[in-house]
């Protein structure tokens, strides 16, 4: 399975009703954390009714929570943008 396809299988926990994952490794090769293939900086958009009523720190750490130990290895940078429906923002 491609780190992609666990990524978004994993964050299907949250029920998300829109989700934006975009692999952006390409653009920090040879950066720390970065190797050949992609798959270590991603930036994600999610929106989902389990971030309601949360601060952006709590919805960092669910989404964190959800990833596991994929936050570890082979994820070495995430830009998180969570969300709930109905809240403005990107």
């Amino acid at each position: 399975m491609s780190v992609e396809s666990s990524i978004r299988q994993r964050l299907s926990a949250l029920a998300p009703v829109a989700l934006e994952l975009v692999d952006e490794s390409a653009a920090h090769r040879g950066h720390a954390g970065w190797k050949p293939g992609g798959g270590t900086h991603w930036r994600l958009t999610i929106v989902s009714e389990a971030f309601r009523g949360k601060p952006t720190v709590a919805r960092h750490r669910l989404v964190y929570q959800v990833l596991g130990e994929l936050m570890d290895d082979p994820i070495h940078a995430l830009a998180i943008s969570a969300r709930a429906p109905g809240e403005g923002g990107a």
